[in-house]
C-alpha cells in the first residue's frame, strides 16, 4: 500500500515538475509581450561608448525596445533624481552607476526596489553561470545592489622611456625624491579615483606614506582624464596615480612605451566593481521593459561583450576572458581588499578619506 501511494504521488508531480523548466519561458514571453507595449526603457549611466555604441543597439535590435540612456555624474544625476521624485515625478528604470553613489545614495534614500526577483532568464539564474555559484549581491538583504565586474585594480602607470620598469617595483619606488614633481593625480582631496588611492594607501601604508607621496613629492592634480593621459604619454608627468587603462591602451597601440603597473611590492592589490553596479528603480515606469533589460544585461552575450571593450572581469563563469591582461583576473583563493564591500563604501571608505583630506588641506 505504501509503494502505491508513492507511485501515485510521483505521477501526480511529474507533469507539475516536468513543467517547471518551461515556466520562465512562458514568463519571460508575458513579460516580453508587456515590455513592448510599454515602449522603452529608462536607464541612467555614464557617458560610456560602450553602452552606446554596442550594449543599446543589439538590445533593441533582439528586442524591439528602444532604451533611453542618461548620461552624466552618477552623483549628479543621483541628485536630479531625487529632486524629481520629490515632485512626484518617477522617469527611471534601471540604475548603472558607480559603488559610491549606489550605496551612499541610491539605497539608503530608498530610491530602487528588489532586483533579486527579477531575475528570470536561466541564463542568469543558474548558478553555474557564476563563479561565485549565485548572482552577487553587495546589499545586507542580498536583493538590491546586483555585482556584475570583479577587477584587480592597477596601481599606476608609467611612460618607460622615463621610468624604467625595475624602478617602480615596491612602494617605497613612488616616494624616491627622483620622481618629485614628475606624478599626476586626480586630486585626492575632491573625491573619485583620486581620493580611492589615496584611501588604498592610507589604510595599507598609514598616514605618513600619504604624506609623502602627495606633498613631498609635489604631484600635479587633474580632473581631466585626457590631459593626464596626454602628460603620461609625452613624459610630462610619466607616473600617473589615476590615469584609465581604456585611455591609455590605444596609445601603446600607436607605440607609446607606457605600462599598467598591477603591482607594487609592500601593498597588497585590491579588487572594484567598475564600471558599475545595477539596481532597478522603485515606481519604474517601465517595470516590463526593465525585467527584460536587466536579465539581458546580466547575460553572457552583453557581459562579455562589455568584458570586452571595457575590459574588465565580470563575475560570469561562462564568459571568455582571454582577451583580459591576466593580473587584472582575481585569483581563486586569494583574499583582496574589496572597494565594493558594502560597510567599507558606506562608512570606512568616507572616513578614511576625510582623514586623508585633513592631512593634506
Amino acid at each position: 500500500m505504501t509503494k502505491l501511494l508513492v507511485l501515485l504521488m510521483s505521477l501526480a508531480l511529474a507533469p507539475a515538475a516536468m513543467a517547471q523548466p518551461s515556466d520562465w519561458q512562458k514568463q519571460w514571453n508575458e513579460t516580453l509581450a508587456a515590455a513592448k507595449k510599454e515602449g522603452k526603457v529608462v536607464v541612467v549611466g555614464s557617458p560610456d561608448p560602450v553602452m552606446r555604441n554596442e550594449i543599446i543597439p543589439r538590445f533593441t535590435k533582439q528586442f524591439g525596445i528602444p532604451v533611453e540612456y542618461v548620461v552624466g555624474s552618477s552623483s549628479q544625476l543621483a541628485g536630479r533624481i531625487q529632486t524629481e521624485r520629490q515632485s512626484g515625478i518617477y522617469s527611471v528604470d534601471v540604475y548603472l552607476s558607480g559603488a559610491g553613489t549606489t550605496v551612499t545614495t541610491l539605497y539608503p534614500s530608498k530610491m530602487i526596489d528588489p532586483l533579486k526577483p527579477l531575475l528570470i532568464h536561466p541564463d542568469v539564474t543558474d548558478g553555474k553561470k557564476w563563479k561565485r555559484g549565485a548572482p552577487s549581491f553587495i546589499d545586507p538583504e542580498g536583493q538590491y545592489i546586483m555585482m556584475l565586474f570583479s577587477t584587480v585594480n592597477d596601481t599606476l602607470f608609467i611612460n618607460t622611456d622615463f621610468v624604467k620598469p625595475e624602478e617602480m617595483k615596491h612602494v617605497k619606488d613612488l616616494i624616491n625624491p627622483k620622481w618629485k614633481g614628475k606624478i599626476s593625480s586626480q586630486d585626492p582631496r575632491l573625491g573619485g579615483s583620486g581620493a580611492n588611492t589615496a584611501v588604498h594607501f592610507y589604510v595599507g601604508l598609514g598616514p605618513e606614506y600619504v604624506k609623502k607621496v602627495y606633498v613631498d613629492q609635489q604631484p600635479t592634480y587633474s580632473r581631466d582624464r585626457r590631459q593626464m593621459t596626454d602628460w603620461l604619454a609625452r613624459g610630462t608627468y610619466p607616473i600617473c596615480l589615476t590615469c584609465r587603462a581604456d585611455d591609455v591602451k590605444p596609445l601603446i597601440k600607436e607605440g607609446f612605451k607606457l605600462l599598467e603597473v598591477f603591482e607594487l611590492d609592500g601593498i597588497p592589490n585590491r579588487v572594484n566593481s567598475a564600471p558599475l553596479l545595477m539596481t532597478y528603480a522603485n515606481k519604474a515606469p517601465h517595470p516590463n521593459a526593465a525585467k527584460i533589460f536587466i536579465n539581458w544585461f546580466a547575460g553572457k552575450e552583453a557581459m562579455e561583450i562589455y568584458s570586452r571593450d571595457y575590459e574588465a572581469a565580470t563575475l560570469r563563469a561562462d564568459v571568455d576572458e582571454s582577451f583580459l591582461d591576466p593580473r587584472m583576473i582575481p585569483k581563486p583563493g586569494v583574499k583582496y581588499p574589496d572597494d565594493t564591500e558594502f560597510d567599507w563604501l558606506l562608512k570606512g571608505r568616507n572616513e578614511t578619506a576625510e582623514k586623508v583630506r585633513e592631512l593634506l588641506k
